[in-house]
């Protein structure tokens, strides 16, 4: 899934400028295209039986409290910091399904970076592994540590942005808890550095007026990948 458009909508750019004089106007052949790509690559679809069988036992457990009906997959388009257009896929709940392919249709336009979006399974839900790999991502069942309250990503209702140069930090018996650990260069937040998410970016505030609430804001703890929404 992870397939590069600019060759396409280059060729569709380069077919527009062979018109006659009158024909239509440049700048609204540009934007024709331009939703022709929104609205082809930019879908929400419930969850299909082979994507199930992929989430079977790694995103979806067995234990798994969240019925799959509400649940949604997300197919989407994201900029790379090269500039380069990939696929993406998010599996996330229901009631954000909608107002998450606004947020990300508007990224896309407006190129902001963001490096890879892969479903979980890709790293058998291994949460470390997607981080690592500055995979951003949604749906994962799980449990909050210690209790029986299924995580804001257990329930698809959080959402995880370049997560290795946003990452999670707390201190836990005097020692540093970073995730993933290989984020450790990018905890001083005064430093300047791509994917870099703070109150002037843009994914901060497009999910903070969507409704959802930004790690970075949180005492005591910091996880600056991290969007959730309120319910």
């Amino acid at each position: 899934m992870r397939t590069k458009f600019a060759g396409f909508f280059l060729m569709i750019f380069l077919s527009g400028l062979c018109f006659g004089e009158g024909d239509f106007v440049l700048g609204e052949k540009i934007g024709e295209t331009l939703d022709f790509e929104l609205d082809s690559s930019f879908y929400v679809t419930e969850i299909s039986d082979s994507l199930f069988a992929k989430m079977w036992g790694k995103s979806y457990k067995e234990n798994c409290t969240i019925p799959r009906s509400e649940l949604r997959y997300l197919h989407l388009l994201h900029k790379t910091l090269d500039g380069s257009t990939l696929e993406g896929e998010l599996v996330c709940n229901v009631k954000i399904a909608d107002v998450l392919l606004g947020i990300f249709k508007d990224l896309y336009v407006a190129n902001y970076p963001i490096e890879k979006i892969r479903l979980v399974d890709e790293y058998d839900a291994d949460d470390e592994k997607s981080m690592s790999d500055n995979n951003s991502s949604c749906f994962n069942f799980r449990f909050i540590s210690y209790t029986t309250t299924v995580s804001k990503h257990g329930a698809g209702l959080a959402v995880d942005i370049n997560p290795l140069y946003n990452p999670y930090y707390k201190t836990v018996n005097g020692k540093p808890n970073i995730e993933p650990f290989n984020g450790a260069a990018y905890l001083d937040r005064t430093k300047n550095f791509p994917y870099k998410i703070d109150h002037n970016d843009l994914a901060y505030k497009l999910f903070t007026e969507a409704g959802f609430e930004w790690g970075g804001d949180w005492k005591g703890v910091k996880d600056w990948q991290h969007f959730e929404y309120l319910e």
